[in-house]
């Protein structure tokens, strides 16, 4: 059965970068998965009162921020339409309109009906990070944090942020993906932040691993010098990880997200692939 993967595409009011396009068929054909790309437009609905009357250029603003939006969706689909065709990875597209607010709500309804999300996410686009949050903790499903400043190739070794928590037990069984198709999995303990729920969670977790074929080994680390969600992140790099696996915390209170330190964390500053999991 081949995984499908799900890829929402935001066009305004910032849009995603060109990088999506090729990391995102990278994890496709990676994973020898089947991707599914939706452009997601935004629209605008006009604002009819007396002080929008005396605007009169207002519904012109707005139908060209419309079509720039169509515009640049046709254009990102058309990179990744190229990018399959390069990588032979299977591609669905298809084309939809949510009203401006309720882009990451309708990506993470349009998420609930796939074995994955791709996320691409760029520094300081607030419409991605919204996106991203909603399909986290909206769809059900895994989602992979892809970073623009990075080119993706296979995914080798894998770390994981581990703490015996739910999140963190979720997120490995979600990456299961990768994990089968990893030489090297790394399971990273942060000693020193909090009290774990068992102090050799993160030995037991790598013995399990490797009972089940796979290479794993237990790292403590300490992120005195960052936060958690950056200190994993560059513990995970320095060690030669490619992807870190890690829960996601989280909650919405009337459409706010309310993040888990960590999870903040990698929101704010995204220096590898990150598949997160709520």
């Amino acid at each position: 059965m081949k995984l499908q993967a799900f890829l929402p595409l935001v066009t305004y009011p910032d849009s995603n970068s060109d990088a999506i396009a090729s990391n995102a068929t990278a994890i496709a054909a990676y994973l020898g998965a089947e991707l599914h790309a939706e452009v997601i437009t935004a629209h605008i609905p006009n604002v009819s009162n007396a002080t929008s009357r005396l605007l009169l250029e207002v519904p012109e603003l707005i139908r060209k921020a419309e079509a720039a939006s169509r515009q640049r969706g046709e254009y990102l689909l058309e990179k990744i339409r190229e990018e399959s065709a390069m990588k032979l990875v299977k591609l669905t597209t298809s084309l939809s309109s949510a009203a401006l607010l309720f882009v990451g709500e309708a990506a993470a309804i349009e998420a609930r009906y796939f074995d994955l999300s791709l996320l691409g996410w760029e520094a300081g686009n607030s419409t991605s990070r919204a996106t991203a949050e909603a399909v986290l903790f909206g769809s059900g499903r895994p989602a992979i944090l892809l970073p623009e400043t990075q080119a993706i190739g296979s995914i080798s070794h894998v770390a994981i942020a581990w703490d015996g928590s739910r999140v963190a037990v979720r997120a490995v069984a979600d990456a299961k993906p990768f994990l089968e198709r990893a030489s090297k999995i790394t399971v990273l303990t942060v000693v020193g932040e909090k009290p774990l729920m068992e102090e050799n969670g993160a030995e037991r977790l790598a013995a399990g691993l490797t009972k089940r074929g796979l290479i794993a080994e237990a790292t403590p680390i300490s992120t005195e010098d960052y936060p958690v969600g950056i200190g994993l992140q560059v513990h995970a790099i320095a060690r030669g990880a490619s992807l870190l696996v890690m829960g996601g915390y989280g909650h919405s209170v009337v459409r706010d997200f309310v993040l888990g330190g960590a999870t903040e964390d990698v929101l704010d500053d995204l220096r590898l692939p990150v598949l997160c999991s709520h």
